[in-house]
């Protein structure tokens, strides 16, 4: 029976084939052919595969010395590492001793060793490059096993730290030139150290942290990790400077960008801590964690009285309120919102904003714009975050209706992309403006028009004080723009309205018919032909007619709809 069971598992792929043959021998281990019968008759009701991880897991433990280090080892590193590690990156990490000043070369294992320490679990991929568990099962399994690998995420932060610190590494020259080849872990070293210690800082990482941060001005990693940060929030890698040290980033800043809240409390208790430097970007701790969404470092820096937490940074002049609004930061924003009494009318709300501001220099300006004009309420309402909106329409020093640079409004930038539960928090405000132009003349019914949106357009239209034949610089109507984008729905919102004029031209004498036409948008169309008050030959300053523009683009359908109507005349020039 067990013959016929083998000959049948060769069948299978060679990955499966290295656990079969695993299971196999947990089978064989058995003492008594009854313990033998009983795993056979559980193996061939289907695979378990827990069972196996079990059994092979056990057996490399009973290898006893170096491989059976190196073999638990490399499944900690496979099962727990942030992305797919190259094999020279596994080979060196399994190398390094923690605490070690210097990698001994001697150390790093080959393939073999590694292959033969893991007994079939680990495999490597194409172009022998990437290594990998030999099934994912294999990865939720060792997750339920901690007492495996003991504190994995500590081990593991304290390993790239300890990498981070070997002299070779630090004689790197932090000019983000090709790395040197033999530095395989120094990438996912600086990329990924701060988000296992995130996880998980013992004692030894943060004594090996706080030796990098004595030389983090000028050691790669910093460079690596800036870069990294940087390219994944939209900026380009160029914006930091290439060459040189990286004047006034501390180990402060670093820790707030990556939250790692057992190491900014060893840095903020040290006498000499500069909580509000502004590094080489003028970036301040407090902003680079609100930038990261690093929550609970922020509260931690908000608790020193010397924190000043309306200090903006030196490129976008943005505030660390700013950033969090931004990003739609509920718990940064309400932990800077707190900083001082939500209320300051009347003189005695101006003293204690007078008192913040002189002893403490506590206060958070709610309004403060950045170097495009930008308050944070602005920049919630355009991401549509209504949690933060709100929390900042909570402050009655809030002003909603301060345009940017641009004259953009909130409402008119909430409306552009469709925000209807911000559209519907600033509408319940008395002082906003519901058709304040921005500089171009757009409005926020004309925004929300173009977008599409008709939860939007239905919630401005619901106002009895909206004008919905309001025109840009352009002569543009909120009809005119729905028509010209093919938004049916839209239009038979505005076309709902007695007050619309449903045939105005824009300044090129385009009417809302002229441009459905020369678009195509037949249901638009329909609904425009279906009024009274749209003459289907009017001519734009070009003398061209609705049926014309859609004669001369080959639209049939829409030629159709216009000569079904009676009044539209077929032989105009």
């Amino acid at each position: 029976m067990i013959e016929k069971y083998t000959s049948h598992l060769l069948l299978t792929n060679s990955s499966r084939f290295l656990l079969i043959s695993a299971a196999m021998d947990a089978i064989l281990a058995e003492a008594t052919a009854y313990g033998r019968r009983q795993r056979l008759r559980t193996m061939t009701e289907g695979l378990d595969l827990n069972c196996v991880y079990g059994a092979t897991i056990k057996r490399i433990t009973e290898q006893g010395g170096e491989k059976s280090r190196l073999g638990r080892a490399a499944l900690m590193w496979i099962s727990h590492s942030e992305r797919q590690l190259q094999l020279d990156e596994l080979s060196h990490a399994l190398a390094v001793e923690i605490g070690s000043a210097v990698l001994v070369a001697e150390k790093i294992p080959s393939v073999e060793t590694l292959l033969s320490s893991c007994l079939g679990l680990v495999v490597i991929g194409s172009g022998a490059s990437a290594v990998n568990l030999i099934h994912p099962t294999l990865r939720d399994y060792l997750y339920t096993c901690p007492d495996l690998f003991g504190s994995a995420h500590s081990i593991m932060a304290e390993t790239c730290l300890t990498y981070l610190n070997f002299q070779t590494i630090k004689d790197i020259s932090p000019t983000l030139l090709p790395l040197p080849p033999s530095a395989h872990f120094l990438k996912y070293s600086s990329l990924y150290w701060g988000i296992h210690a995130r996880r998980k800082a013992s004692d030894e990482v943060v004594l090996l942290a706080l030796k990098l941060f004595s030389q983090i001005e000028s050691h790669i990693s910093t460079k690596l990790l800036l870069v990294d940060l940087i390219s994944r929030t939209g900026r380009c890698s160029r914006d930091i400077p290439i060459r040189g040290p990286l004047e006034g980033f501390t180990g402060l800043h670093c820790a707030s960008i990556l939250g790692i809240v057992e190491i900014v409390t060893a840095l903020i208790g040290q006498p000499n801590c500069e909580l509000n430097k502004r590094d080489f970007m003028g970036i301040t701790p407090l902003i680079w964690a609100a930038i990261c969404g690093q929550g609970e470092v922020a509260k931690l820096l908000l608790e020193r009285r010397t924190v000043i937490p309306d200090k903006s940074d030196r490129w976008f002049r943005r505030t660390a309120l700013s950033w969090a609004a931004g990003k739609g930061d509920e718990g940064v924003v309400e932990a800077l919102l707190g900083r001082t009494s939500a209320k300051h009318d009347g003189w005695w709300g101006k003293a204690v904003r007078v008192i913040d501001i002189v002893r403490g220099r506590r206060y958070v300006n709610p309004n403060k714009p950045d170097k495009y004009g930008q308050t944070p309420i602005l920049l919630a309402a355009e991401d549509g975050h209504e949690g933060v909106v709100k929390l900042l329409l909570r402050r009655s020093d809030v002003k909603p209706d301060a345009a940017d640079g641009y004259g953009r409004t909130p409402l008119l930038l909430a409306s552009s992309k469709g925000r209807e539960e911000v559209v519907k928090l600033l509408l319940e405000q008395g002082d906003v403006s519901i058709d304040k132009p921005d500089k171009s003349g757009q409005t926020p019914l004309l925004a929300a028009a173009e977008g599409g949106s008709e939860r939007v357009v239905a919630l401005l239209l619901g106002r009895k004080d909206i004008n919905p034949n309001e025109r840009s610089k352009a002569g543009r109507t909120p009809l005119w723009l729905a028509s010209s984008n093919g938004h049916d729905g839209v239009v038979r919102l505005l076309l709902e309205r007695e007050d619309l004029n449903p045939d105005m031209p824009d300044n090129r004498g385009q009417t809302p018919l002229s441009l459905a036409a020369e678009n195509g948008h037949e249901r638009v169309l329909e609904l425009l032909l279906g009024r009274d008050d749209v003459n289907p030959n009017k001519p734009d300053k070009d003398g061209r007619t609705p049926l014309s523009l859609s004669s001369k683009n080959r639209n049939k359908p829409a030629v159709e709809l216009l000569q079904a109507r009676k009044r539209a005349n077929p032989n105009t020039t």
